[in-house]
């Protein structure tokens, strides 16, 4: 059982990648915006794109946690 509560405990840490992934993205962007007021539509767009990717990595490391600690 330890061994399982481990396994999903590492797959959950995905989510601290993402979150440090998010964070610099959102503070380049917010330096791009500023340096760059006439592209700011530009630059949120591909952030957004960019931080939903990030986030959709930590989903599936939330979802595989889920999958680990109740299908076995």
């Amino acid at each position: 059982m330890e061994n399982v509560a481990l396994a999903a405990a590492i797959a959950v840490l995905s989510g601290l990648g993402a979150g440090v992934g998010i964070a610099l993205a959102t503070g380049k962007a917010t330096e791009a915006i500023s340096r760059q007021p006439e592209a700011a539509n530009k630059i949120n767009s591909i952030f957004l794109i960019g931080a939903a990717m990030a986030e959709a990595t930590a989903i599936y490391g939330f979802v595989i946690a889920i999958l680990i600690l109740f299908a076995t």
